[in-house]
């Protein structure tokens, strides 16, 4: 009976340990979109009054969780029933990550109007405080929304990494990551939001400008827009070379496509390039309906 007991144990050892290590793999394949999640809503929860960024922060990490709440069991369903939805699932959400990254650099180098109804309310300098609150739930809800497609693609390429194990396994590991890619990203855009107003406190404590409160105070509110910047630029070459590193592991006619040169670059360079494709149809499906709409 004890010796049952000590072998139950043991399998419960073994498989923490399976487990344990296939969410580590599992978390460095998505951290090209925990990068991009991070770099959005890090974005989206700057613009307000410092009172309000919390509360807008904490309204966009609930809608995260139950986001994740839903995708979850339809991930699971599908591996267990339809595994090859799973895959397909992963490179129709690569093609949108490609397209996305390509997108962002596209209107880099060729910047348009701002159409974004929001950015145009959070622009105005007098906003009346229904302004504020219209404004707040846009960006609320536009947020949660990148959030559920960016948790569609980390559900299922951590999904992609236990396929063939056990059912529980799965759920698992993939439980694991999803409460990593909520707390971890979330907990980290709460430090990144509030930099500014603990810099500001630190140059509020010494007068003295030479001061090393003071300085470090300063550096922290003139290196906030910086690590905005940074980290939209870090998301965007991450989206690409998740997206490409996708095709390459998924699709048979690209496994040997640049083989002579790293790896890295190869992803990005077929990210790139499907993005680029991507960009280009749905450029042209919007003109064709333009015309379509213009003879009615």
């Amino acid at each position: 009976m004890a010796s049952g007991f000590f072998a139950l144990f043991d399998d419960i050892a073994a498989l923490m340990d399976d487990v344990v290590v296939m969410s580590k793999i599992s978390t460095k394949k998505t951290a090209g979109i925990l990068g991009d999640d991070l770099a959005v809503n890090a974005e989206k929860a700057t613009g307000f009054l410092a009172s309000r960024e919390l509360p807008v922060l904490w309204a966009i990490t609930k809608g995260s969780a139950l986001n994740k709440l839903i995708i979850l069991p339809i991930a699971f369903l599908l591996s267990a029933f339809a595994p090859w939805a799973v895959t397909l699932a992963l490179i129709l959400g690569g093609i949108y990550l490609a397209f996305e990254g390509f997108e962002k650099i596209f209107h880099f180098f060729v910047p348009g109007k701002k159409d974004d109804i929001v950015e145009k309310v959070v622009e105005q300098i007098d906003l009346s405080e229904e302004d504020m609150m219209l404004a707040e739930k846009m960006k609320v809800k536009s947020a949660i929304f990148t959030d559920f497609i960016l948790s569609v693609e980390i559900v299922i390429i951590a999904l992609g990494t236990v396929i063939g194990k056990p059912i529980l396994f799965q759920i698992i590991v993939v439980s694991i990551v999803a409460i990593i890619a909520t707390i971890g990203v979330y907990g980290i855009v709460a430090l990144i939001v509030r930099m500014d107003d603990f810099g500001l406190k630190l140059v509020k404590l010494n007068d003295n400008k030479k001061s090393l409160s003071n300085m470090f105070g300063k550096l922290l509110i003139n290196t906030l827009p910086w690590v905005i910047r940074s980290l939209s630029v870090i998301g965007t070459i991450a989206l690409l070379l998740v997206a490409g590193g996708i095709f390459v592991h998924n699709i048979d006619f690209l496994h040997h496509f640049l083989e002579t040169i790293p790896s890295f670059i190869r992803d990005f360079i077929v990210g790139l390039l499907v993005g680029l494709a991507a960009f280009l149809l749905a450029k042209i499906v919007l003109g064709i309906k333009k015309l379509i709409f213009k003879k009615k």
